[in-house]
This record gives structure tokens, C-alpha cells and sequence, in this order.
């Protein structure tokens, strides 16, 4: 028998998947992590009642998180992932050749325990270029000694919970810290619809460490805002500098990436830009 989930959205907006299964359902220290069967979005990840990937849906969100920085890069041997226990965005980056090495920081060991029993088409946990840590990324980007990063993805939930020191400027001054001169930051940076003035403190905070800030838009149908956005930033980086060869090296697996979209993609919508221009 089908049931409904809900999720709401500050009190004022209701989305809604029916859903066949509670597949798993566990609290951890940090927060409640779920997976449901759903009949339109297949197997979804939910953290403390908020969706946050789907089987149907997970490609549009992963693609985008991932290859806008992974081909502008001026190199994608070592990657710092911080965030993103189901494994969709490291999937996705194990995809380019020219990757040598990641590290992915995940603060919920159950995040990934529930991905890999429940969503196991997402990750590619067993491959050797990844280096899995179950831990604080805002302490490693601001206490590791390690060789600096060619890029540094954050895929992080909401700012709340374990996630609201992710979106601030020490973390940004951490990651700044960690990445290669020339390297390539990229991140969720919310919805730009329904979170307008979190989206704009994301970017002027990004605009005070980095030197130069790219705000990007696309589709998240899972989310109930349906246009979300990414940020790339770093101090010298460039949209439009795409590494062809590595963008054709990836294309064939896209299902909604490619470079016609990328060249797209960080066109600024009128209002957005003349806020930004203040």
C-alpha cells in the first residue's frame, strides 16, 4: 500500500512523493537519515525530512555539481570532496581519467552506510582512487597538511545542522587554504527562487575570499524550487576555458552535461545580475 512523504518547506510550502517502502530509517548524532521507494523518483535519500537525491533524478544534480569544475580546471588529478555521502558527486568525478586521487570528507558515516545498501547504482565506493574519511570537513580544510587540491567540490546539505558552517567564510578561506593556486572550487549554493537571500550572502561571501565568483543555474526537479544553483570560484578561474578533451571524455556518460550546456548555463537571469552588480 502507497503513503504519501511530505516535505515542507519553512511552514509555507508542501512537496509531496508517495512512496511504497521505508527502506531505511536511522538517526544518527547528527540527524535522521531515511530512504524511501517512491512510485515517480524511484529510491530517494531524505535527511531530517528533506529530500536530497533521487534514483530518476540524481543525474541533473551530480553532473552539474561536478563537471563545470572538473573541465575548467587547469588540471583534475587530486580532488577534495567535502560532503556527499551517497557517492552520486565522487561517481561522477572517478569518471574523468585524468583523476588521480580523491579524498572525500563525509561527516555521517550513516549517509553513506544508507547509500551504499539502498542507492548502490550512486557511488563507486570500491574504486582505489578514492580515499574515503568519515569526518569534519570544516576541520580538515582548516587543519590538514596535505598537498594542495586541483579542485575542491562541496556538496554539502542545507545550512543547517552539520551543514550550516559550510556556507560561511571561514569555511571558504579553508577551502582557499587547500586548493592549488589556479584551482577550482565548486558548490551548491542554494535556490536562488526560493532561498534569494541566502543564495546572494552565499556569493558575497565566495566574493570576499575569492577572487573571482561564477554562479551557475539548472534543473533539480527533485527539489521543490526546480531551479537550483552552483557556484565555481577560485582566483583565477574561467567558465569558458573548457578542456575539451577532458569534456569528451566524460560526455558519453552524461545523460543531461555537455558543453553546449556549460556554455549556458552561467548566463546571470536580469534581476540576479543587477543585485550582484550593487
Amino acid at each position: 500500500m502507497a503513503d504519501w512523504y511530505d516535505e515542507v518547506y519553512q511552514d509555507q510550502e508542501r512537496y509531496g512523493l508517495r512512496f511504497t517502502q521505508r527502506l531505511y530509517d536511522q538517526q544518527s548524532p547528527y540527524q535522521r537519515v531515511e530512504v524511501i521507494d517512491t512510485t515517480s523518483m524511484g529510491r530517494v535519500l531524505v535527511i531530517d525530512g528533506v529530500f536530497m537525491t533521487s534514483e530518476r533524478d540524481e543525474h541533473f544534480y551530480h553532473e552539474l555539481t561536478v563537471h563545470p569544475a572538473m573541465v575548467t580546471a587547469p588540471r583534475a588529478r587530486r580532488v577534495l570532496i567535502v560532503g556527499g555521502g551517497d557517492g552520486g558527486t565522487t561517481r561522477r568525478v572517478l569518471q574523468h581519467p585524468s583523476v588521480e586521487q580523491v579524498v572525500m570528507v563525509e561527516i555521517d558515516a550513516l549517509v553513506v552506510e544508507a547509500s551504499k545498501a539502498h542507492l548502490p547504482g550512486l557511488g563507486s565506493w570500491d574504486d582505489p582512487r578514492l580515499e574515503l574519511r568519515i569526518g569534519d570537513g570544516i576541520a580538515y580544510v582548516r587543519e590538514a597538511e596535505v598537498d594542495p587540491f586541483d579542485v575542491v567540490i562541496l556538496d554539502g546539505t542545507d545550512p543547517v545542522g552539520p551543514g550550516e558552517g559550510l556556507f560561511g567564510r571561514d569555511f571558504y578561506r579553508g577551502v582557499r587554504r587547500m586548493l592549488a593556486d589556479d584551482g577550482v572550487f565548486a558548490l551548491q549554493s542554494e535556490s536562488p527562487f526560493l532561498d534569494r537571500q541566502l543564495f546572494l550572502d552565499i556569493q558575497r561571501a565566495l566574493a570576499d575570499v575569492f577572487p573571482r565568483v561564477h554562479p551557475y543555474f539548472g534543473p533539480a526537479p527533485l527539489y521543490s524550487a526546480g531551479v537550483w544553483s552552483w557556484t565555481l570560484a577560485g582566483a583565477e578561474v574561467d567558465p569558458a576555458a573548457v578542456d575539451d578533451a577532458r569534456a569528451a571524455a566524460v560526455e558519453p556518460s552524461c545523460r543531461y552535461w555537455n558543453r553546449d550546456i556549460n556554455r549556458g548555463i552561467f548566463a546571470l537571469p536580469s534581476d540576479l545580475r543587477r543585485e550582484l552588480a550593487r
